[in-house]
């Protein structure tokens, strides 16, 4: 059993990376600077590293690395810098999941391929009626307008939800919404939503990376996990 991750370097990438290993799992991941992951991980025999930028590969090399795995993951995200942040590329999270998404489709698997796309509480899933107050739409209004992050992770969602859509007999896909991102050093228990039941912006809850790379994991491996959440955008907060 193979996955595909991307952004495997980050703080929450690498978490997912070691998570699935731990399982038994093979996992392929697609990075830029294989010394950036964690000794532990980058030496696993399970692992398979392609040093390479997630756009920059053409069609065919990304058909061939998707091809065989039953699931792919994707934690990539804007590194906290002005250039992450405003230069390019703006649409990074969007592009990378449509064209994994492509690449899948071009194989032609007998079964659906799972995607889970790491996502933010701060995206509305617009499948369902999520009241927002009027300040909240005007915050993250104004994150859209001068953060592109912000729209990036918004367009990542909305492809999955109308450009695959439910009935796509090739892809299933789950966005996982956590609120603000702490880090931690085990798993704990968390609270999964289909919406969100706190004010992102005004009364955040918080999600420990570690907890939302489990979350991404048991969609990858359970079935019942996977079937009750498939074609929605879970929000996932710390128990309290």
């Amino acid at each position: 059993m193979s996955v595909l991750v991307v952004g495997a370097t980050g703080a929450t990438g690498r978490l997912l990376v070691r998570e699935l290993l731990g399982r038994g799992l093979n996992v392929r991941v697609i990075v830029r600077a294989p010394g950036s992951l964690p000794e532990d991980v980058r030496n696993h025999p399970h692992l398979s590293v392609v040093n390479a930028s997630v756009l920059g590969l053409s069609d065919a090399e990304m058909a061939r690395h998707v091809d065989g795995c039953v699931a792919v993951a994707s934690c990539l995200g804007h590194t906290l810098t002005l250039k992450g942040i405003f230069g390019p590329p703006r649409r990074l999270v969007t592009d990378a999941a449509r064209r994994l998404c492509e690449a899948v489709l071009a194989n032609e698997a007998e079964r659906p391929v799972r995607f889970v796309l790491m996502n933010t509480v701060a995206n509305r899933n617009r499948d369902l009626d999520e009241s927002a107050s009027f300040a909240q739409k005007c915050v993250i209004g104004l994150l859209r307008l001068v953060l592109p992050p912000q729209a990036d992770n918004e367009k990542a969602a909305e492809y999955l939800r109308t450009g695959i859509g439910r009935e796509n007999g090739a892809i299933e896909w789950v966005a996982v919404r956590p609120d603000s991102l702490t880090s931690e050093d085990r798993v704990t228990a968390y609270d999964l939503y289909p919406s969100p039941v706190r004010d992102p912006v005004f009364n955040p809850g918080k999600t420990s990376r570690i907890n939302v790379a489990h979350f991404m994991t048991e969609l990858i491996t359970d079935d019942e996990m996977w079937n009750r959440w498939k074609g929605q955008m879970p929000v996932i907060y710390n128990k309290s």
